[in-house]
């Protein structure tokens, strides 16, 4: 079965993906709480990377 979320995600399918709004994937994102980085003006996450942030949540990490 094909995954739903790419490898390189907008923050449009970041927000999807954690179930919260895009404003506050937006601020997370720029804040460098979730690790993104800008192709042009537009923020993208790569999967991986998501996947390890929730890891270190899960894991009562600070951010």
């Amino acid at each position: 079965m094909k995954d739903k979320y790419p490898e390189i995600m907008t923050v449009s399918q970041v927000a999807e993906y954690l179930q919260i709004s895009e404003m506050t994937t937006y601020k997370l994102v720029q804040e460098k709480k979730i690790p993104g980085f800008k192709i042009g003006r537009h923020w993208r996450v790569k999967k991986e990377d998501l996947t390890i942030y929730i890891e270190k949540l899960k894991n009562g990490e600070k951010i």
